[in-house]
């Protein structure tokens, strides 16, 4: 727990000298006594309360006080309260790896009911984008809150040859942090993509670097990993990378941009499809890769084997995508909480300790 004005919890050495006080009063009262001719006779006319009852409201009062005391100090807490907005990219793989039947009725089938379901138990107030990567990446829908248009993007997938799973996952990543101009550009079509040599003499042709070539951007200061809280990327893959650029290169430049990435790994071991024109086609999932994007990035990773697994996977994202963290101050709920020990201290001593009309003509007549 944090708080904005730490010095105020000083104010707390108050109570203490609050319930020295009180106890000192109590003593002091013992020690009087008063002279009475008749002590029987007001004995026996008057309702004496349990001895534990009086001492009830001053303690809530207390207790109220020392409330209040610590709301001064303005203390913050880590809270999950309903997100006021969100933008959600859906990086999908469309790799023809998807055509394996190891899931009924069949990946790329299985895979794009569970994201229309999903996309119908999500919350208005999530707009969603569609990315889908097989050799290359390319946006499907534009981030919209319009959910016919993101389930007709979905059916528009084609399966294509290669997994480029970074293309994949910068591509999301630009859709979903426009602000951050990221130079796609040179990330997926550098001559250099696997990082072997000196990059930096290199141009998009390959030869040595143009004169006249745009100079490189101002490096943006990275965020702290997982701290964007306006959205995030869904990334489901069955299959390895096989072209672009390095998807842990990707993850940690969403990582700098404060993204996490939720990574999906759907598919079973036993997946196969016979070569298609001489290609071979990759049709186990690359878990140690996708695991690391989700790690580099503060986000967690899902196996699906099934589609029945794959709906329970996207049901759990749901319920991560509309509720988030913040460290939220909790003042006034602790100034709300210390009134209603005041009015119940109000409300006791008024019940056990009134003196009514009936008991003062019995104790006085």
């Amino acid at each position: 727990m944090q708080f904005l004005q730490p010095f105020m919890l000083w104010s707390l050495l108050l109570v203490p000298l609050m319930v020295a006080g009180y106890l000192w009063l109590l003593k002091r009262k013992r020690k009087q006594t008063v002279s009475f001719s008749a002590v029987s006779w007001i004995l026996q006319n008057m309702e004496t309360p349990s001895p534990w009852r009086r001492h009830v409201p001053p303690a809530l009062l207390a207790l109220a006080l020392a409330l209040l005391l610590f709301a001064s100090a303005r203390p913050m807490a880590r809270v999950t309260l309903p997100a006021d907005y969100m933008t959600l990219i859906m990086a999908m793989d469309v790799s023809r790896s998807m055509l394996a039947e190891d899931v009924d009725p069949s990946r790329i089938k299985a895979a794009q009911k569970a994201a229309k379901d999903f996309l119908q138990e999500l919350p208005p107030n999530v707009r969603v984008g569609v990315v889908s990567f097989a050799g290359n990446a390319q946006v499907v829908q534009h981030v919209t809150n319009q959910r016919e248009e993101l389930v007709s993007a979905i059916d528009r997938f084609q399966l294509q040859r290669g997994t480029a799973t970074g293309s994949g996952l910068l591509l999301a990543l630009a859709t979903l942090r426009p602000e951050a101009k990221i130079d796609l550009e040179a990330l997926l079509y550098s001559a250099n993509p696997y990082g072997y040599g000196d990059a930096s003499s290199y141009g998009a042709s390959g030869g040595a670097k143009s004169l006249d070539a745009k100079p490189a951007a101002k490096e943006r200061p990275p965020e702290p990993p997982g701290s964007y809280k306006g959205g995030a990327i869904v990334l489901l893959s069955d299959g390895r990378r096989t072209t672009g650029p390095d998807p842990l290169m990707a993850a940690k430049k969403a990582a700098d941009l404060g993204v996490r990435v939720y990574t999906v790994g759907f598919g079973t071991p036993n997946g196969f499809i016979p070569g298609y024109e001489g290609y071979s086609f990759f049709t186990q999932v690359d878990e140690e890769a996708l695991k690391a994007v989700a790690k580099i990035t503060e986000a967690d990773y899902f196996k699906a084997g099934s589609a029945e697994d794959l709906k329970k996977v996207y049901q759990h994202l749901s319920t991560q995508f509309t509720l988030e963290k913040r460290d939220t101050e909790i003042t006034a709920i602790l100034a709300g909480v210390a009134l209603i020990l005041v009015l119940l201290a109000i409300a006791l001593s008024g019940f056990w300790f009134r003196l009514g009309p009936q008991n003062s003509k019995n104790a006085f007549q």
